[in-house]
C-alpha cells in the first residue's frame, strides 16, 4: 500500500516528507531571530497559537542562503514531542510512493550529507517521465542541536 508524501524543493532538488509528519504548511513571512541558536535556525514564528522554531533547510544542507520568495514555505512537522518549521524553497505537491519504491541511498553519501537522506525513490512525474526524490531523515534534520522547543505549546 502506497504512503502519501509531501514534496518540496530546496535548491533544484526534490525531497519528500511523510505526510503523517506534516502538521501544516504556511507561507513564510519572516521569523524572529533568537541569539545563540545554530546558524541554520531562521528564528521563531507564531502559528495559530504556537511558537515554532524554523530550520532553514538550505543552510542545514550546507547551501548558500537566499532571500525567501513568494514560493517559500514553512512546512510544520511533528517528530516525537518536537514541533518544528522547515523553511523550503517551495512545496506544492503530494504524491504516493509504494514502500518498494524507496531505496537506501549509496552508503558513501552519509559522510558528506550528514545522513539527511533516508532513502531515494525514482517516481513517475507524468507518464514516461521519471524523477528522483529524496526522503529526508527528519529526526536528523531537527536533531538535538539545541533547537528551542516550547514544551508548553508542545
Amino acid at each position: 500500500m502506497s504512503e502519501l508524501y509531501v514534496v518540496f524543493k530546496v535548491d533544484d532538488n526534490e525531497y519528500v516528507l511523510q505526510a503523517g509528519d506534516v502538521v501544516q504548511m504556511e507561507s513564510f513571512g519572516g521569523a524572529t531571530k533568537v541569539p545563540g541558536t545554530a546558524p541554520y535556525v531562521a528564528g521563531l514564528i507564531h502559528i495559530r497559537g504556537r511558537v515554532v522554531p524554523v530550520v532553514d533547510l538550505r543552510l542545514r544542507f550546507g547551501l548558500p542562503k537566499i532571500e525567501p520568495t513568494m514560493d517559500s514555505r514553512v512546512i510544520v512537522v511533528q517528530s516525537g514531542q518536537r514541533t518544528v518549521g522547515l523553511l523550503v524553497d517551495s512545496a506544492r505537491e503530494i504524491m504516493k510512493i509504494p514502500p518498494e519504491g524507496l531505496h537506501a541511498p549509496p552508503a558513501w553519501m552519509g559522510a558528506d550529507g550528514a545522513g539527511f537522506v533516508k532513502s531515494v525513490a525514482h517516481v513517475e512525474r507524468r507518464p514516461g517521465e521519471k524523477r528522483l526524490v529524496m526522503l529526508v531523515h527528519l529526526a536528523k534534520i531537527i536533531g538535538q542541536e539545541g533547537i528551542y522547543v516550547d514544551e508548553r505549546n508542545g
